[in-house]
Order: structure tokens, then sequence, then C-alpha cells
């Protein structure tokens, strides 16, 4: 994998055709932004400092000519309107969810520092009144082709951040990540990142304050490097959920994680498979979690081939995603002391094959005053012996 080939050639293809600047306009703001990025006179689209684009209007920006650059100086923000977007976003099948905003095309260039506001807070109090209630994505890359997103903040989204789809080639870097709610109802489901049948992504020198996954590879994503990223709040970096629909078989496949951080989180490196009835199958290839470091986190390694299954149905309808080739190595830190002495549980279905899995160099001890290290490490070895993880192995 090349990370920094792409976002070469998308700086490359931006030609010396005049710049084009918006400014807002008091009303929706999304209309005169899908006009500019669709241009065939604008090389560049800026949005100054000083100018907060407000949106109204769901904003289809797929198939754009090769070579755009949005230079997002100011902040583009997605107003609260519950009902609007109720029956205006774009939806997708997969996991019931929605976008503001779908952007696609090749050799395409997000930067310049400025802010994308999904408005969150109204749909962080309204969610708990109403489970339904689809919240959308911000930003959705969504048949695109060597996209280079950088330098951008993103700030309060009502569900996931980002939503990488059917796309290849991307980068992001250098992102800010970052949620608050203001009221006594906290955020909900804010994924950093989700991949989604997409292949050469890099995730690199990143800072997300969230309250689901980091990140996470959804089904059918390949050749994957996240690197250099702090994680706090978080539900870990996922490898999955996969195996949810019946009639699909789902892979992820090819995935290094390394260099993160992942402090004050419920799960550290996690794989998480569905069990059960009418659930579907797959497989789980050749992933690399290497150089983490944990800070109170719940599950610091986790391997979940039960989830969101009952533990009866779980037994009785057993998992069908095969782990194999899975590498773990330099784990450090302190758990939270949550689930005592344990601070790895890799647990592996009898319907699926779970095969040469290794842990090197795992010193994570629980944050409470046992007999740290070492209690650690023997309920490690336990939870590997009790699993049906063949040729899996510790050292130390």
């Amino acid at each position: 994998m090349t990370p920094f080939l792409f976002l070469f050639l998308a700086l490359a293809t931006v030609s010396a055709r005049p710049s084009c600047t918006l400014r807002a306009s008091g009303g929706d703001d999304a209309p005169a932004l899908v006009t500019a990025l669709r241009s065939r006179t604008c090389s560049t689209v800026t949005v100054p400092r000083s100018q907060t684009l407000l949106i109204k209007s769901a904003m289809d920006t797929t198939s754009l000519k090769r070579g755009v650059h949005l230079r997002l100086e100011g902040t583009i923000k997605f107003n609260n309107d519950l009902d609007y977007w109720g029956g205006h976003a774009f939806p997708f099948d997969f996991q019931n969810s929605s976008t503001f905003w779908m952007l696609g095309g090749r050799d395409i260039l997000l930067d310049g520092g400025g802010t994308i506001d999904g408005s969150g807070q109204a749909w962080w109090d309204a969610f708990p009144k109403n489970a339904s209630l689809v919240r959308p994505i911000p930003l959705t890359l969504f048949g695109a082709d060597s996209v280079a997103v950088t330098g951008i903040k993103f700030i309060n989204s009502p569900f996931w951040f980002n939503l990488v789809h059917t796309s290849k080639n991307v980068l992001f870097s250098d992102i800010s990540l970052h949620t608050q709610s203001t009221s006594s109802t906290g955020p909900k489901n804010t994924d950093g990142w989700d991949l989604y049948r997409s292949s050469n992504v890099v995730i690199q020198n990143s800072n997300i304050v969230n309250n689901d996954d980091c990140v996470s590879f959804k089904p059918n994503v390949t050749n994957i490097l996240v690197r250099n990223l702090t994680c706090s709040g978080s539900h870990g970096i996922s490898v999955g959920s996969l195996g949810q629909y019946p009639q699909f078989f789902d892979i992820a496949e090819n995935i290094v994680v390394r260099d993160v951080s992942i402090s004050n989180a419920q799960n550290g490196a996690r794989i998480k498979v569905w069990a059960g009835p009418n659930v579907g199958s797959g497989r789980v290839n050749n992933v690399t979690y290497e150089n983490v470091v944990v800070n109170n986190v719940d599950n610091p390694l986790i391997f979940d081939q039960c989830y969101m299954t009952s533990a009866d149905l779980c037994a009785a309808v057993p998992s069908r995603v095969d782990l194999t080739n899975i590498f773990i190595r330099n784990i450090s830190g302190t758990s939270s002391g949550s689930e005592k002495s344990v601070v790895a549980d890799l647990n592996c279905s009898p319907g699926a094959i779970c095969d040469n899995i290794h842990v090197d160099n795992f010193s994570v001890v629980p944050y409470v005053p046992f007999e740290a290290r070492r209690a650690g490490m023997l309920m490690i070895l336990r939870a590997v012996q009790h699993s049906s993880c063949l040729g899996a192995r510790f050292a130390t």
C-alpha cells in the first residue's frame, strides 16, 4: 500500500482554472455549494474562515469532475430540522443509516482547516424518546476514488461522523472529531469512521473524542491502514460488526492498526461478529493490531463472537464468521479494572474457524491493585485455553 500516492495525485490534478469563493447567504447555502462543486469553471471552491454555510437541504455531490478541491477554512453547519431530514437525508439499507452529504468522484481534495458541524445536540436529545429516529451522517464518501480529507475538524455528529461507502484510495489525515453534550443526554453512536465495501483506505494522525467506535471496519473492506490516532471515550477500534445479514458473506481482510492510543474507553482492540438465527457468515483474515497503548479501558483486547446475541442463542446457533491470521503485537497500558483481573477476552465460535491467532508482547495490567501484571497474564492464558482459538499463541 502507498498511503500518500493518491493524495499527491489529487493535488496534482487541481488545475489553473479560477477559484470560487462562497459566502453565507443567510438562507440555505446547500444549493450554492453543490453548484460550485459541480462547476467546470472553478478549480478550487473556498469557504473563507469568517463564513459559516448553513446547510438546510441534502447535498448530492457524487460523480464530480476530476480534480475538485474544496478548501474549507470556515464552517459547514447542518441545521437541526429533524422533520425535514427525516424525509430528505439520503438513506442506506445498511444498519438503518442516512447522510446529509454524499461526496464522490475522482481526485478530490477537502482541506483548509475548517469545521463540519453536525448540530447533533437536537438529535441526541430526541433519540431516547424515539429509538427509530434515523440520524444522518455528516459526510459520506460514496463511489469515490482517490480522495484526500485533511486538516478538517468535525464536531457534534448526530450519528457516525464519516462513512466511506463503495470507495477506494481514500486518505483521512490530521482530522479532529469531537462530541460534547450541553444537556443531560449524551451523544449516541458517534463512530469516528465506518468503512463499508471499500478498499485502500488510510486514516492517520488524528484525534477523536466520541462515545462509540473510534474506527469501525464494516463488511467487505480490504487493505486498510490506521495509524497515529488518539481515541478517547470510545468503544475502541473494531473489526465489525460482521455477519449481521443472512444474505451476505462479509469480509474484513488485510487491515493494519498501529501506533494508537485508546483511553477511557469500553474497548481497545476488538473483533465483533453476530451469532444466532437469521444472521450471515464471513471471514476476518490478516488483521494486525500493533503498538497500541490503552489507559483505563474496560476490555483492552476482545474477540466477541456473540455480538448482540444472548448467551443461550449464541450457544445454540454459534457464529459462522471465521477468524484467521490475527496478529496482536506490543499492547501495553492499563485496563479499568471493571473486569477485575481479566484484561483480554478471546472467545472463538465453535461454528467457525478460529486459527493462527498470535499475541506477542502483551503487557496490560488492571488499574486496580491486584497482583497486577502476573494476575493479568494468567487470566489471558485461561481465556485462550477455554476457547476454540486453534493456534492461538501468547508471548511476553
